[in-house]
């Protein structure tokens, strides 16, 4: 198989002379991956307005709050979690599709129904951008001199599904633009159930959604009636222990480096823009020149089926991992925001909204 890349020729934008646009177009049978919009690099106000709809109130109190509860798999607060993502996703005027990915496995604790939660905003476009983390949280037996404190993982992940609320309820109208223009690519979230072990973490006790989700995705064609591509057809960018104050994000895996770099580049031109708070001149999320090696995730079922993925994880851990101290009080608010407006900026990128 003989993979041609093609560069075609400079561009000069009429309204932006001092802009050149470059498209990077790779052949592969026919077979077009999705590339990025580089013009909005260039368009200051549009940032400016994108990321002034992100609200920290909203994403702390509205999204956040509800989610801070016991949820392990099966249980009353997993449902109420869930319910609280429906009616979130329903509120809006983009009009995703929502559905329950439900099924039962056997774990060390016996047979455990787990359900995935799965909101595309175009069903019909050819490319789907998935935007995931898991919503789980992992079983922690409470402080016997405090039996009221359980584990709520604030960082592990209830943050990262706030964040992903909030983005979409930031790009809402954007969003639903979007969907109205019939775009060949669209956005899919995707909020795991089962990312945790129940005991000790293995290939059989551990992402029960993740890896059931990879499987069927992986077994439906997609467009319909398609022999060439299926549901997983592009790119999976994975949320996890976010919250922190002072976090770090490495890229793990080379052949994602340009999304990487779009997220570095955002960081840096939002700071120079102003528009991050509690963001001092040497302070940098992500590093584009420090290499961890891969953290094992719920990307993983994705990655071994060829997906490419893009990991934001915080490395090193939370000193909080697994503790009940992961709480929302460990929860630095101003860096989750600035987070979700870097997120902001790489969605409108690679969606061109």
């Amino acid at each position: 198989m003989v993979t041609i890349i093609q560069i075609l020729p400079r561009i000069k934008l009429p309204r932006f002379s001092n802009v050149i646009l470059l498209q990077f177009y790779i052949l592969n049978n026919d077979y077009f991956p999705y590339s990025p919009s580089t013009c909005l690099q260039s368009l200051t106000f549009h940032i400016k307005r994108l990321v002034s709809q992100v609200n920290r109130e909203r994403l702390w109190y509205s999204h956040l709050r509800p989610i801070l509860t016991e949820r392990q798999p099966g249980s009353r607060g997993s449902q109420a979690v869930r319910k609280h993502i429906f009616s979130k996703l329903d509120s809006l005027s983009a009009g995703w599709s929502v559905e329950v990915d439900s099924f039962i496995s056997e774990t060390p604790h016996g047979p455990v129904s787990f359900s995935n939660v799965l909101a595309v905003l175009d069903p019909m476009a050819p490319r789907r951008l998935l935007l995931a983390c898991h919503y789980d949280s992992k079983f922690i037996p409470s402080d016997p001199s405090d039996p009221q404190k359980v584990f709520v993982g604030a960082s592990d992940s209830a943050v990262p599904c706030a964040m992903m609320l909030e983005l979409v309820t930031a790009l809402d109208p954007h969003l639903k633009k979007h969907k109205q223009l019939v775009s060949r690519v669209t956005l899919q979230l995707v909020f795991f159930d089962g990312g945790e072990a129940f005991e000790q973490w293995s290939q059989t006790d551990s992402l029960y959604g993740s890896r059931h989700l990879a499987d069927s995705m992986s077994r439906i064609p997609h467009p319909p009636g398609s022999e060439q591509s299926t549901l997983l057809n592009d790119l999976l960018v994975l949320l996890d222990l976010i919250g922190a104050p002072d976090p770090m994000f490495v890229n793990h895996f080379e052949n994602t480096a340009r999304w990487f770099d779009r997220l570095v580049a955002a960081e840096k031109r939002l700071h120079n823009l102003g528009l991050l708070s509690s963001h001092p001149k040497e302070q940098t999320y992500f590093m584009k020149d420090i290499n961890m090696g891969p953290v094992e995730d719920d990307h993983i079922p994705f990655l071994q089926r060829g997906v490419p993925v893009l990991h934001i994880i915080a490395t090193p851990f939370p000193s909080f991992l697994h503790t009940l101290d992961d709480t929302a009080d460990k929860v630095h608010s101003h860096t989750v925001e600035n987070l979700t407006k870097v997120l902001v900026v790489f969605l409108a990128e690679y969606l061109r909204l």
